[in-house]
This record gives structure tokens, C-alpha cells and sequence, in this order.
């Protein structure tokens, strides 16, 4: 991905979410499916600008920057 284009979920956004942060969070979301994650984005933001998400660190600044770059873009998948 370049500057000027859109992240895209498949390819940018899903790689930041391990296994064990998506199997943490499968009670209320999927955090590896598009539709939820579209669903569900500013919450997720929220929650890794507080550091509560993942639960065990933050995220460096560069992936929140990404994930708000994605929400902003239009969610492309």
C-alpha cells in the first residue's frame, strides 16, 4: 500500500488482529470478518486508543493510524 491509496481490510486491516486477539473477542465479534469489523470500527478504535485492546499491550502508533486511515477511507475490503 502506498500513501495515497486506501488500506483495505483482506490485505492491511486483518493482519493487525492475532489469533488470540480475535479468539478473545468472538463472544461479541469476529474481529477477522469485514462486516463485523465495519460494524463494529469505532468501537474498536475506542477501545486500542484507551490501550484496551488488544489486553495484553498497545498497538504501535503506525497500526492505529492505519485502522483509522481504513475507517475514514470507506472500509474497503
Amino acid at each position: 500500500m502506498t500513501d495515497v491509496e486506501q488500506p483495505g481490510f483482506a490485505a492491511d486491516i486483518k493482519p493487525l488482529f492475532r489469533d488470540k486477539d480475535r479468539n478473545a473477542m468472538l463472544w461479541k465479534f469476529d474481529l477477522w470478518s469485514v462486516d463485523d469489523v465495519r460494524t463494529n470500527a469505532e468501537g474498536i478504535y475506542g477501545a486500542v486508543q484507551r490501550g484496551t485492546m488488544p489486553c495484553d499491550g498497545t498497538w504501535p502508533e503506525g497500526n492505529s493510524i492505519l485502522l483509522r486511515r481504513w475507517i475514514d477511507g470507506g472500509q474497503l475490503p
